[in-house]
């Protein structure tokens, strides 16, 4: 019964991912719209994503993008175009939207940040939200005493962060990896003081701009809707200025950091900077990821690090792809005495995968469970809108979803062995080491 009830879900999901048409549109201010029309339950989702993420953080401000988008439903000005609308607090923007079940979300990463929106595609109830929603993107009021409480919270994540020894490694591996590219900023206690409402005024009028919006729709409306909608979203905003081109990312340097620190395990990280989106090397990658630490037991790594030695209860391998060179990671956590010998296996352990590739029985294996598993990435409309604002954002092909199966399928091991060359060297991996009990480190 089990099984057939499982076939029957994947069965509904690979019939949902066929009929998956992603209509797409630009509107005369510039923004982008990717809308998915899907009427199997009166819902809609909305993303509204901008090139103002954390690598856009100003130098010394490092904090400002995600402030800027915590802030956006803290408070809304009064406005007089295209209507007179009374200014919004942050009690009534909740209550607003409570009144109509609609649920806010969004947050900043390093290329992009924006708000999400769900919500009834009842008209009502979906005016009076996309109302609201359209008001705190373009007209946030950014209070003072709220900054003040925002940047009091984030000061005390900072300061507790800087006693974990997962968060102290993950600040030195992107700090290794990126040196002085804006991808290796992180906040500091100084810079989210130095925050001021100005500076969070400023980026937001030069970052949440119209001509560089990306607009994600799926759910029960049509397409007039849809773009009547994406104009509602966009009309306030202003345009944008083009923004300064960023650094190239550095190529890795085989640099190695070890961190004291009391924790009774040694957490141990390892990288490269790899590949961006787009890439044609990523289905090959990710074919080639799960068979040498994406698979969790099945990858080599588990089985060299934690089946044959008991040197982890875990380790993990990924690619993350961002608008520049993101970092391929390998991630562990041992006891400090064992950390040495961990750092071997698992170097030899990826010099041997880059030397070899994978064999057909772990070929087979990866592509049988990457294509078996791609419906769930697709088996309801919250993943199916994190996907396409992903192919918005990015620029990536119309099609990528439909052809994502096939694109796996068709990786051999040679293609496997020959893009893990050229994005990873052994030699030029950078390693950190927090927990590792020796006298010399830092």
């Amino acid at each position: 019964m089990k099984k057939f009830v499982f076939a029957l879900v994947m069965c509904v999901a690979l019939n949902a991912h066929a009929a998956l048409k992603i209509q797409s549109w630009t509107l005369d201010n510039g923004a982008r719209v990717l809308f998915v029309e899907n009427n199997s339950i009166p819902v809609l989702d909305i993303s509204v994503e901008f090139d103002a993420g954390s690598r856009r953080d100003p130098a010394d401000k490092a904090g400002i993008a995600s402030l800027t988008n915590a802030m956006l439903a803290r408070g809304v000005r009064a406005s007089d175009a295209p209507q007179s609308e009374p200014a919004l607090t942050e009690a009534q923007i909740s209550d607003t939207l409570a009144d109509t079940a609609a649920q806010r979300g969004g947050g900043a990463g390093n290329d992009r940040a924006g708000v999400s929106l769900r919500t009834l595609s009842s008209t009502m109830e979906r005016d009076k939200s996309v109302a609201v929603l359209s008001r705190l993107l373009a007209h946030p009021s950014f209070p003072e005493e709220l900054l003040a409480r925002d940047k009091a919270r984030t000061i005390a994540a900072i300061k507790e962060d800087e006693t974990k020894p997962e968060s102290i490694a993950g600040k030195a591996f992107w700090r290794l990896l990126y040196g002085t590219h804006p991808y290796a900023k992180h906040e500091t206690v100084e810079s989210v003081q130095s925050i001021s409402r100005d500076d969070l005024l400023n980026f937001h009028r030069n970052h949440y701009v119209a001509n560089r919006a990306v607009i994600a729709m799926i759910g029960d409306i049509s397409r007039a809707d849809a773009e009547a909608i994406a104009k509602q979203l966009t009309v306030r905003l202003p345009q944008g200025a083009p923004l300064p081109a960023l650094p190239a990312v550095p190529a890795g340097q085989g640099q190695e950091e070890l961190i004291t620190h009391p924790a009774s395990q040694a957490h141990i990280q390892i990288g490269i900077p790899a590949i961006k989106r787009g890439d044609p090397d990523f289905f090959a990658l990710t074919v080639g990821n799960y068979v040498l630490g994406g698979g969790g037991f099945v990858s080599r790594l588990t089985q060299e690090v934690r089946e044959k030695r008991g040197l982890s209860y875990s380790v993990y391998s990924y690619f993350s792809p961002m608008a520049q060179e993101g970092p391929f990671q390998i991630g562990l956590q041992t006891q400090k005495e064992q950390a040495d010998e961990a750092l071997k296996v698992v170097r030899d352990t990826a010099a041997r995968f880059l030397q070899e590739g994978p064999t057909a029985r772990e070929l087979k294996a990866a592509k049988d469970n990457l294509i078996g598993g791609f419906p769930l990435r697709i088996d309801n409309n919250r993943k199916i809108l994190d996907n396409i604002a992903v192919i918005g954002f990015y620029g990536l092909p119309l099609n990528y979803l439909d052809t994502w199966t096939e694109n796996v399928a068709k990786v051999t091991a040679a293609d496997i062995k020959a893009a893990f060359n050229r994005n990873i060297a052994v030699d030029r991996l950078v390693t950190v080491v927090v927990g590792n009990g020796k006298q010399n480190a830092k």
